[in-house]
């Protein structure tokens, strides 16, 4: 069953996009450093009272790319934090091979799986996707990541569909087979990365949680917490329309930087902006939030007038994971303890 949180408190997490890259600068050199600082973090945020550890895949870049293997070495490695994705690209996926994947993962963690999935972002490479076996009708990408994402929660959901052999090599449950092995409660951990009104309205509808991200597609002009607290609302009244039994979870992503010391006002210092971005991402226009950086007291303030922080249940701290687990840890420990009580988020 989805958990309740409590009106104001917020489970905070983490979002790391793994990079890594052969510099003398980086903390995080090769892949196997971000795959194993990848799980060193997410036990040190787990043991500071976190609730999340989530992770971005990028496909053809030097950053984490294959979830699973990750998501399971952080499930045996830890007993109470969520272990996420934020997000998953469909386009590339084998909709059935992931749903075994993701029960396996998910049993591994003993049910603690939160799935962020979606359409995907720009990738390194020219339709990825197409080196992955997949292939889209004309340059509708949008629709054969949805396509993907509906036989995924069908299989999940548990869903019998395939003609068992009449000679087996184990003896077969009557009728129908399906994708194993399942894990209960998983359906109700999927969320859906979205980036418009329209499509997190159509996540409700498909009962997978909203997961907005640091980015949004500018539909009125307005800042970028503004259109997502009314992302939100759009996505609850559609949740609301469908006739869900249980209650869904939001979580929005932003860079928290609190200067607490020396070495986090080298970093940051000149980091904050007052403003948000305008951009473009794959013929969007899109806003991009700002990075809040300032002493405790003020970001206090700062994020006490973002409008979609406060109508989300979850917060992930989007970090710069080449500076290193402690340096990670350290931020992460600063909102916990510098931010957080402030704004009765603990």
């Amino acid at each position: 069953m989805t958990e309740t949180i409590e009106p104001g408190m917020k489970k905070i997490g983490f979002l790391s996009f793994g990079h890594w890259t052969p510099s003398p600068q980086s903390q995080t050199r090769t892949a196997a450093d971000a795959l194993l600082q990848s799980i060193d973090l997410a036990v040190a945020v787990e043991e500071l009272g976190g609730d999340g550890a989530y992770f971005r895949v990028h496909h053809f870049a030097r950053q984490l790319a294959s979830p699973f293997p990750l998501l399971a070495a952080v499930g045996a490695r830890t007993s109470r934090i969520e272990i996420g994705t934020g997000v998953i690209d469909m386009r590339y996926e084998n909709p059935l091979y992931m749903a075994e994947d993701a029960g396996a993962a998910d049993l591994i963690a003993g049910g603690r799986l939160q799935l962020g999935i979606s359409r995907g972002s720009p990738e390194q490479v020219v339709d990825g996707f197409r080196y992955f076996g997949y292939q889209p009708e004309g340059d509708d990408h949008a629709t054969m990541a949805r396509e993907h994402t509906e036989v995924f929660l069908d299989a999940i959901d548990g869903n019998r569909f395939a003609q068992p052999s009449p000679r087996p090599m184990f003896p077969n449950p009557p009728g129908l087979l399906g994708i194993e092995p399942q894990s209960e409660g998983l359906r109700e951990r999927i969320w859906w990365g979205s980036a418009s009104d329209s499509t997190a309205a159509w996540a409700a509808e498909h009962g997978m949680n909203l997961m907005s991200s640091t980015l949004k597609e500018d539909e009125s002009g307005e800042p970028l917490h503004v259109q997502q607290r009314k992302q939100i609302e759009a996505f609850r009244s559609a949740w609301t329309a469908a006739g869900h039994s249980h209650e869904p979870r939001v979580s929005v992503s932003r860079s928290i930087m609190p200067l607490v010391d020396e070495l986090d006002r080298a970093y940051f210092g000149v980091a904050g902006g007052d403003s948000d971005q305008i951009g473009a991402i794959d013929n969007m226009r899109a806003v991009f939030g700002r990075t809040y950086a300032a002493e405790p007291d003020k970001l206090i303030e700062q994020l006490r007038g973002d409008e979609a922080i406060a109508a989300a249940d979850t917060l992930l701290l989007t970090v710069p994971n080449q500076l290193g687990v402690d340096y990670n840890a350290h931020l992460v420990e600063s909102v916990l303890t510098h931010v957080a009580p402030g704004l009765g988020w603990r």
